[in-house]
Parts: C-alpha cells; structure tokens; sequence
C-alpha cells in the first residue's frame, strides 16, 4: 500500500502564494511521475503540472510562469509552489503519484479570494 500525504492549503489573497507539498509513503520500490491536479466544483479534475522521475516537467497553460513543481526522490515528496494566484485557481488539489498503478492524495483546498 501507498499512502499520501498533502499539506499546505489555505485560504490566500489574489496575488498571493501557497506551497503545497505530497509525501509517499509505504511500499514503494521507485516512484516515475509525480504531479498535482485540481478539481473545481463543477468542473472536471484537470492536469496543473507533474514531472518525471529525473526532473522533466510539464504545466498547463493557465499556470506556466506562476507555478513550479519540484521534487525530492529521496524523500518521495513533490512540491508546488504557486505564486501569483488568481480567484479562479480555487479548487481542491490533488497529489498524484505513478508507481506500478496510479495513487491520489485526499485533496487540499486552496481558495483565492479577489
């Protein structure tokens, strides 16, 4: 089993920032894509960015040169980091981790108020 762990959501201004980090943990032997999803109410949960296990990266449009995703392998963990936030980021946030099957985080709200 895998287990996965998200902190670091809130509650922030426009233009604002929040970090929100994903830890692995149980039977992992090596984790390939890490990456994070979001899912607005009423909307379908969509790619925000993942990477690779050796460092490539790929965001969606609407987040390139605000957000960046990071990751440590030695510590299994991914991080996003979200700069100039927009009210219409607002969404839960989801972990996604590819392991030999496919692994989600519980969710993390972040909500930007104008």
């Amino acid at each position: 089993q895998v287990q996965l762990v998200e902190s670091g959501g809130g509650l922030v201004q426009a233009g604002g920032s929040l970090r929100l980090s994903c830890v692995a943990s149980g039977s992992i032997f090596a984790i390939n894509a890490m990456g994070w999803y979001r899912q607005a109410p009423g909307k379908q949960r969509e790619l925000v960015a993942d990477i690779t296990r050796y460092g490539s990266t790929n965001y969606a449009d609407y987040v390139k040169g605000r957000f960046t995703i990071s990751r440590d392998n030695a510590k299994n963990t991914v991080t996003l980091q979200m700069n100039s936030l927009k009210p219409e980021d607002t969404a839960v946030y989801y972990c996604r981790v590819v392991i030999r099957g496919d692994y989600w985080g519980q969710g993390t709200q972040v909500t930007v108020s104008s």
